[in-house]
């Protein structure tokens, strides 16, 4: 056989849930509705904290760019996936599948980092407060979310290149919704060990020293609270963290089994992932981001008095 036949191919197919063609038009509704909450709430939310002056603060800052990230990362995967349900036309072109898989990883990367920052915020905003106006600047904490950005981006562009630069053989099919990074490496007829080395690297830097700083923050802020001689007090403390909270518990958990779990028998073994796997990454994908709004707004009063203004235009108490 020709090598350049067995190393360059031209597209991909995503098997999603074909095997299950009676379901198909059950998650195309339930994917939709889904998707159109995460449009919607997200954007409420960061217009919220762009037009309301009351969330002009570091903490809105960040999560008006958690919800931007929401937006970004299901509009690069969630449409396909709905063409695919409705049409069956489930092939992808190799370039649409590597920025579909950069978004994925950019996206998942960035987020966790700002979810680190956001916890380092609310220990400064807790345990310094007199300190806070000055450690968290407009200048500084602008500066921790452009780094997010970037420092997610940049290892995105290492890990896509590092992907698709292997060899496919004549294997192009996913067994996946999207180009998601670990299914696309199962196609690999060649030794992709440089790639698991680099993910293990990135799942140090991008979950573990993020949760680390999570961690420890919300140790010291436990620590506060307790110590706090105010009911009253110690009660808005907890309400301000309970949000981020909840969001860092149904985010890592679901990405830690994703992605931390070992992989180097699953990479080289049997080339099928079960339905509950391909569930479980429809839960990171689409679940999560639409509910990153809905608790936020739940839980913050002063989201949800900011999001009452912009839906009845009156007035904030």
């Amino acid at each position: 056989m020709d090598k350049i036949n067995q190393t360059f191919v031209l597209e991909f197919l995503l098997l999603g849930l074909s095997e299950y063609p009676k379901t198909e038009i059950v998650y195309f509704v339930v994917i939709l509705s889904m998707y159109l909450v995460i449009l919607v709430g997200n954007g409420v939310l960061i217009t919220a904290s762009i037009f309301d002056s009351h969330l002009h603060s570091p903490m809105y800052f960040f999560l008006g760019n958690l919800s931007f990230l929401d937006i970004c990362y299901t509009s690069s995967s969630v449409p396909s996936t709905l063409v695919s349900l409705i049409s069956k036309k489930r092939n992808i072109s190799f370039s649409g599948c590597a920025v579909q898989m950069f978004f994925g990883f950019a996206m998942g990367s960035t987020e966790c980092l700002l979810l680190g920052m956001m916890a380092f915020d609310r220990y400064v905003a807790i345990c310094n407060p007199l300190r806070y106006p000055v450690i968290m600047s407009k200048v500084v904490y602008v500066l921790m979310a452009s780094v997010s950005w970037l420092s997610g981006g940049i290892n995105s562009i290492v890990q896509t290149s590092l992907a698709m630069q292997l060899p496919f053989c004549e294997n192009n099919v996913i067994n996946h919704f999207t180009c998601e990074i670990l299914a696309v490496l199962k196609l690999a007829c060649t030794d992709i060990s440089l790639n698991i080395i680099t993910m293990m690297v990135s799942n140090m830097a991008f979950l573990v020293l993020p949760l680390l700083v999570i961690f420890f923050s919300y140790m010291f802020i436990l620590y506060t609270i307790l110590r706090m001689n105010s009911a009253r007090g110690r009660h808005k403390a907890f309400s301000t963290c309970s949000a981020h909270l909840t969001v860092v518990i149904i985010f890592y958990g679901t990405i830690f089994f994703m992605y931390a779990k070992p992989k180097s028998q699953e990479l080289h073994g049997e080339n099928k992932l079960q339905a509950s796997d391909k569930l479980i990454s429809l839960f990171y994908g689409v679940v999560t981001p639409m509910l990153n709004p809905i608790i936020y707004s739940l839980r913050n009063k002063d989201v949800k008095a900011a999001v009452k203004y912009l839906l009845n235009k009156k007035p904030i108490q």
